[in-house]
């Protein structure tokens, strides 16, 4: 084999690695990584505030101002 032959299977048994490995590591974060919570996400209609709250609670105390507000719906 000649010297660029060699050289060009080096560079992709190389690149072939980092990359095995960069898939590797990608499933290995979504599968011990944390879970998306399942909060709602409420805005305050008095004075703006953007909070969020247990998934269970369906109208939320502003921890701002004390107003009640529904979760907001994306």
């Amino acid at each position: 084999m000649s010297i660029p032959h060699l050289l060009v299977i080096y560079v992709a048994l190389a690149l072939g690695a980092l990359g095995a490995v960069g898939i590797l590591s990608e499933f290995h974060r979504r599968r011990f990584g944390p879970a998306h919570p399942e909060d709602h996400v409420f805005r305050c209609h008095k004075c703006g505030f953007v909070y969020t709250d247990d998934a269970d609670v369906d109208r939320s105390r502003c921890t701002q101002c004390g107003k009640l507000n529904e979760p907001i719906v994306f």
